[in-house]
């Protein structure tokens, strides 16, 4: 299993050293490098990386500024001189959070992870996708329910959670909304935006929002906001 990585930092020489210590790892290959947020966007969006190993303190936009802008985000590894950003980046989903200079049992305890989470995600997500008809089981707590995909209007990120909204409930489940993407039909669930997916036929309404995105408002009366890039796929997928 060959694992496509880019690197994300504003010092050359750390993405330098970084690539020297990764030549340890002959599954984990290096498609890209970028200075800053913006060459780091682009080049998720061309590569389609598994991992990104991140700075978090770079010019204009912060490592976490960057994961706002993203929508379908690889696995995470930060790479960063400052301890005091650990919470946020467990918060954010982070795989693990390597002080520099990184050191290489730290890096192989980091790739392990990210090696152990995508096989369980192939494992568990092998399967063809999910049609509105298909009825799935849903456990929280002491609280189960089996629902049909039909009757889900809506599906929060809520760290390594997902909350599903169906009925009056909106119980949680063990899977992130990246693997719940996968699943689902994208003729029926859309990803709106980094922490939503939404049930197109429980759209009540859409109006223009803020830089060229939507806002959609749902049958329930909640507003999704759709960002600029999410409303071009939006407008291919809705069109006759």
């Amino acid at each position: 299993m060959s694992i496509k990585a880019i690197l994300v930092d504003d010092e050359r020489l750390a993405r330098e050293g970084l690539k020297e210590l990764l030549k340890e790892f002959s599954d984990i290959e290096v498609v890209g490098e970028a200075s800053n947020a913006d060459e780091a966007i682009e080049l998720v969006d061309q590569l389609k990386p598994q991992l990104m190993f991140l700075d978090i303190e770079m010019p204009e936009k912060s490592g976490f500024d960057l994961l706002e802008e993203l929508i379908e985000t690889p696995y995470v590894i930060f790479t960063t001189a400052y301890n005091e950003f650990a919470i946020k980046a467990f918060e954010v989903n982070a795989m693990d959070y390597l002080l520099k200079p990184v050191q290489s049992s730290r890096l192989r305890e980091a790739i392990s992870r990210v090696k152990k989470e995508i096989t369980e995600i192939s494992q568990g997500f092998s399967k063809s996708r999910l049609t509105l008809s298909d009825q799935v089981f849903i456990r929280d707590g002491e609280k189960c329910w089996f629902v049909k995909l039909s009757d889900v209007r809506l599906i929060e990120s809520a760290g390594n959670y997902a909350k599903i909204h169906f009925d009056k409930y909106q119980p949680l489940i063990h899977k992130t909304l990246n693997a719940l993407d996968e699943r689902l039909n994208p003729q029926h669930f859309f990803r709106a935006n980094r922490q939503q997916i939404i049930n197109t036929a429980f759209i009540d309404r859409i109006e223009p929002f803020f830089n060229s995105g939507f806002l959609i408002y749902m049958k329930d009366g909640s507003k999704v906001e759709v960002s600029r890039r999410q409303a071009v796929k939006f407008k291919d997928l809705m069109a006759l």
